[in-house]
């Protein structure tokens, strides 16, 4: 996943369904695949931000001791402008860039 690149559109876009259930055949599917996905993207942005925000983690932190560091507050900012995992999701489906399989259907007599 490649955030940095600027491909990947920072607002909504209006998209054509029959371009979402191209590779799967059903919007829905195709739907649950994206969201999965954005999961996973949210996830992994959540841990790199938490692991570059425990560098500046006091253990005595409390109200009156708060101050503002300029490479926090620089860090954070950054990761607002990020896409939003929806989009990423969204691109790389679009783009033929996930693999998925569909689970094996259980046929009753």
């Amino acid at each position: 996943m490649d955030l940095k690149k600027g491909t990947i559109p920072t607002n909504t876009v209006t998209r054509t369904l029959s371009d979402l259930d191209a590779q799967t055949g059903n919007i829905y599917e195709s739907v649950v695949i994206m969201a999965k996905r954005a999961n996973q993207v949210a996830a992994e942005i959540k841990q790199e931000l938490s692991r570059k925000l425990t560098e500046f983690s006091n253990v005595s932190d409390n109200l009156e001791e708060t101050f503002e560091n300029r490479e926090q507050i620089e860090i954070s900012r950054y990761y607002e402008r990020l896409p939003k995992p929806v989009l990423v999701a969204t691109e790389e489906f679009l783009e033929n860039e996930l693999s998925f399989t569909e689970p094996e259907s259980t046929e009753e007599a």
